[in-house]
């Protein structure tokens, strides 16, 4: 079996940490501090992609025998891209949004490995259909828990998962 050596996760995601350590992997955790701005003008896949590319880039510059995971997600509604919100009324927008609609989760990987010559990146898809939310809902989501590091304000791992009516994908 081939060594990674040392794995380095680029991101500061709570989630993906979780996520890593849930399949038993030692890992250390860089933050690259990337721009993620959803301007860039590429189709959502293409642009989960590539700020996962450009987070993994940046630190495997400097780790070129480690293996480095980057990882990033954005939700679609409508075509348009939700990014992470600015303040409550914009996590409320987003939200209410959201409510009683489908819209795509798409999160970007990418593994580098530079010595061995692997940069790999691919995407997932997911379909996710909320509830209709109250406001009183909304509301209590945005002063409870922190939507302003999530794609499109929310966490479906977190107390919001009550919410989900439907989900098709990974």
């Amino acid at each position: 079996m081939q060594s990674f050596g040392q794995i380095i996760l680029a991101s500061e995601s709570p989630r993906r940490q979780e996520l890593l350590r849930q399949i038993g992997l030692d890992f250390s955790v860089k933050i690259s501090g990337i721009d993620e701005d959803i301007s860039i003008d590429l189709p959502p896949n293409q642009l989960a992609e590539h700020f996962a590319r450009e987070k993994a880039h940046a630190i495997a510059v400097d780790y070129p025998n480690q293996l480095v995971i980057g990882a990033d997600t954005i939700v679609v509604f409508d075509g348009q891209i939700l990014g992470k919100p600015k303040d409550n009324e914009h996590s409320y927008q987003m939200l209410s949004t959201l409510s009683g609609n489908t819209h795509q989760v798409i999160t970007g990987v990418a593994l580098q490995l530079r010595d061995k010559n692997l940069d790999e990146t691919f995407h997932a898809v997911t379909k996710v259909t909320f509830n209709t939310l109250s406001d009183s809902d909304i509301y209590y989501y945005i002063d409870t828990y922190n939507p302003f590091d999530k794609a499109g304000s929310y966490g479906i791992q977190d107390w919001f998962a009550v919410f989900v009516k439907h989900i098709d994908g990974c």
